[in-house]
C-alpha cells in the first residue's frame, strides 16, 4: 500500500494545469469559430414546388370552326410552322362558287346591255346634232331664196305705187294698174311662203329633237336601272365571297401548331369545333403553383429562381434560370399562381419550348444558421402537442 500511495503522489505532482488549459483553449476556439460561423455566415432558403410548366408569354390561339361544313382540304400538322393568314383548313364552297359564277354572268350581260344603251344614247345625240345642222342649212337656203325674192317684190310694190299715180292722172288704163297690182301681190305671197317654210322646218326640228330627247331619257332610265341591278348583284357576290372566306380557317398569328385535330377529307365539322391551337413565338415564361403558406409573404417579384426540367437530368443539362415577375393575390384550387420569366440572356443546353414541365426553386431569403436554428426551435415549441385521453385508475 505504501508503494502504491507513493506512485499516486508522484502522479499528482507530475500533473499540471497546462494540459487542462490547452484543452479548454482549444474547446473555446472551436466553440467561438462555430458561433462565428453560425452568426456571420449566410444560407439561402428556397421554396420548392413540383408543379411548374414552361409557357410562352403570348396567349395561345385556339383554332375553331366558324361555320359547319365538309372538309375539302387540311394542312394541320403538329409542330408545323405557320404564318399569319395561312389557310389551314378549307370547307366545301361549291354551292357558293356556282352562285358567284351565275351572278357574274348576269353582271356581264347587264354590262353588255348597258354598253349598247350608251351607244344608243350617243347615236341619238349625234342624230340631234346632224338634224340641227341639216335644219340650219335648210332654213338658210329658204332665207336666201326669200331674200332673193324680196327685191322683185319691192320693185313690184314700187311699180304699183307709180301706176296708181298714173291711173289717178288718167294716163294709164285701170286694166294695166290691176295687172301690176296682181303681180305685186303674187310676189309678196311667194315671200310669205318662204316665211311659212322656215317656220315649218324649225317646228319639224323641234319635234324631232323632242322625240330623240325622250328616247335618250328612256335609255338613261334603263342605264340607271341596270346600274342598280349590277350593284345589287355585286353586293350579293361580296356576301357570297365572305361566306367562302368564312369557310377558310386561317392562322390568326405566326407560330407553331401545338395541337391539331385529326381531319380527313370529307369529314363534317360543326360550328365551334376545336381544330387545333397555335403557339406563337415569344418570350418563355414559367407558370408555377405554390401552396398559400409558401407563396404569401415569402415569394415576391424580383426574386431569383431556377427550374429543373423533367426529362433533362440537372446534373447533365443544368437548370434554367428565372426571375419572379408576379404572384397571384388569390388562392385557386388550393394553390397560388406564380409567374416567372426566363431571361433572354439565359444560356442552357435544354431545348426550351412551350409545355415542358418541371420543378421550380425560388430563393426567398438569406439568413444565418443561428437564425435558422432559432426559427426551427420556435416552430417546434409553437407546434401544438398531441392530446391523449385521460385514464382513471381502477376504472374510477
Amino acid at each position: 500500500m505504501a508503494t502504491a500511495f507513493t506512485r499516486t503522489l508522484r502522479s499528482l505532482a507530475a500533473d499540471r494545469f497546462r494540459n487542462s488549459a490547452v484543452a479548454l483553449l482549444a474547446g473555446f476556439v472551436l466553440v467561438s469559430a462555430w458561433g462565428y460561423w453560425a452568426c456571420a455566415s449566410r444560407v439561402t432558403l428556397y421554396e420548392i414546388t413540383e408543379t411548374a410548366r414552361l409557357e410562352v408569354v403570348s396567349a395561345i390561339y385556339p383554332l375553331q370552326s366558324p361555320i359547319d361544313g365538309r372538309v375539302t382540304a387540311s394542312t394541320l400538322e403538329v409542330g408545323r410552322e405557320v404564318h399569319e393568314g395561312d389557310v389551314l383548313v378549307e370547307l366545301d364552297v361549291e354551292p357558293q362558287r356556282r352562285r358567284i359564277e351565275e351572278l357574274r354572268s348576269q353582271i356581264a350581260a347587264l354590262r353588255a346591255e348597258r354598253t349598247s344603251s350608251d351607244q344608243q344614247i350617243a347615236a341619238e345625240h349625234s342624230a340631234i346634232d346632224q338634224e340641227a345642222l341639216a335644219t340650219q342649212a335648210a332654213t338658210e337656203e329658204v332665207r336666201a331664196n326669200r331674200k332673193e325674192a324680196q327685191a322683185p317684190a319691192r320693185y313690184a310694190q314700187d311699180d304699183v305705187e307709180r301706176l296708181a299715180k298714173l291711173r289717178d292722172s288718167g294716163l294709164i288704163a285701170e286694166r294695166d294698174y290691176q295687172k301690176s297690182k296682181s303681180e305685186a301681190e303674187r310676189t309678196r305671197a311667194g315671200i310669205d311662203v318662204y316665211e311659212t317654210t322656215i317656220r315649218k322646218i324649225e317646228q319639224e326640228q323641234r319635234t324631232k329633237s323632242s322625240d330623240r330627247a325622250a328616247k335618250i331619257q328612256l335609255y338613261k332610265s334603263g342605264v340607271t336601272k341596270m346600274d342598280g341591278q349590277m350593284k345589287t348583284l355585286a353586293s350579293s357576290i361580296a356576301t357570297l365571297e365572305y361566306e367562302v372566306e368564312r369557310r377558310r380557317v386561317r392562322a390568326p398569328v405566326s407560330g407553331r401548331l401545338g395541337e391539331v385535330a385529326m381531319l380527313r377529307i370529307g369529314t363534317f365539322i360543326d360550328v365551334g369545333d376545336k381544330l387545333g391551337a397555335i403557339v406563337p413565338s415569344g418570350t418563355l415564361a414559367i407558370i408555377a403553383q405554390f401552396p398559400p403558406q409558401a407563396a404569401f409573404g415569402r415569394i415576391r417579384a424580383g426574386q431569383l429562381a431556377r427550374m429543373r426540367v423533367a426529362g433533362f437530368p440537372w446534373a447533365q443539362f443544368g437548370t434554367v434560370p428565372a426571375e419572379v415577375t408576379r404572384v397571384a393575390g388569390e388562392v385557386r384550387d388550393g394553390n397560388v399562381r406564380v409567374e416567372l420569366v426566363v431571361p433572354a440572356s439565359a444560356k442552357t443546353s435544354i431545348p426550351l419550348q412551350h409545355g415542358l414541365p418541371g420543378s421550380i426553386e425560388v430563393e426567398v431569403e438569406t439568413i444565418s444558421p443561428f437564425q435558422l436554428f432559432l426559427r426551427n426551435a420556435g416552430r417546434l415549441v409553437s407546434e401544438p402537442r398531441p392530446t391523449f385521453p385521460q385514464r382513471t385508475v381502477g376504472g374510477i
